[in-house]
């Protein structure tokens, strides 16, 4: 049976087993997944014995795609782009190969999924990690008006707003600077979540009409989605349907097959006891 599972740190709360065994349901597909938390100094060493005792891909999350993406020994051209990597996999050579799925799965679950255009429009993003550098070169390529980039640390959000600056106009700033909002779509990709807390940025940044959409998701509203509906945003998102494009984008590169995304989505928000 192929053998595939996230790693990451922590990773106990990740429904990534759930979608692909309801993937691999969909599309008639054999497969064993699990989550396994790796210490962060053990990840080179997990990936490499995974892939020795015969797994067939990985899914890479917090804190470890850029780190994934320096021990790929090739990288496609959006993993490149971002240099991060959430999928790994070897290819017919044994050559230990990256993928960013992280934009393509953002983008599909605000375009398709729930309709949000992004061409023209102002783009707050919290955070500069792994997350965030998946998704800018796809954000950019959706012909956004701006995009300006939040992160508790600013030399961290200079370095993208460098790496990424061809591809659009990209202003940065500290958590506590002010911003001259509001902006139509504001998107967390901080894991602040995970410690129960929101980014702690200007309120400035919502408007009446504003779109919050957090890449994390869980059983309940995360802390920046009750920050964001306090604010008065208009729409505000959880990362689950990201989740989902993304494993599809990843199944996918592993198995050559695309699965239906819509019924997963539903599956699993049922089974955070949340409506669809």
């Amino acid at each position: 049976m192929l053998r595939f599972a996230v790693v990451g740190n922590p990773v106990s709360h990740s429904k990534s087993p759930l979608i692909h065994s309801l993937f691999a349901t969909q599309t008639g597909k054999q497969l064993h997944y699990t989550r396994e938390e790796v210490a962060l100094d053990e990840f080179d060493g997990f990936v490499r014995e995974f892939f020795e005792m015969g797994g067939t891909g990985l899914n890479v999350t917090v804190p470890f795609k850029e780190k994934a993406f320096a021990i790929a020994g090739e990288s496609s051209d959006r993993a490149r782009l971002a240099r991060a990597v959430n999928t790994l996999y070897l290819n017919h050579e044994d050559r230990l190969c990256g993928d960013n799925t992280d934009g393509i799965g953002l983008i599909r679950d605000l375009r398709d999924n729930n309709n949000i255009a992004i061409a023209g429009k102002r783009v707050l993003v919290i955070g500069a990690g792994g997350a965030v550098r998946g998704a800018l070169g796809t954000l950019a390529q959706e012909a956004p008006e701006s995009i300006t980039l939040v992160n508790r640390t600013l030399g961290r959000a200079q370095m993208l707003q460098q790496e990424f600056s061809n591809l659009v106009r990209i202003r940065v700033h500290e958590f506590a600077d002010a911003l001259d909002g509001p902006y139509d779509l504001v998107i967390n990709g901080t894991s602040t979540g995970l410690q129960g807390e929101a980014p702690a940025i200007s309120a400035a940044a919502i408007g009446p009409l504003t779109c919050c959409y957090d890449m994390m998701y869980g059983n309940e509203d995360t802390p920046f989605m009750s920050w964001a509906r306090q604010q008065g945003a208009n729409l505000v998102l959880d990362g689950l349907g990201m989740l989902v494009e993304q494993a599809a984008e990843s199944f996918s590169i592993w198995l050559h097959v695309t699965p239906d995304t819509a019924s997963v989505i539903d599956q699993v928000r049922s089974s955070l006891g949340r409506a669809t």
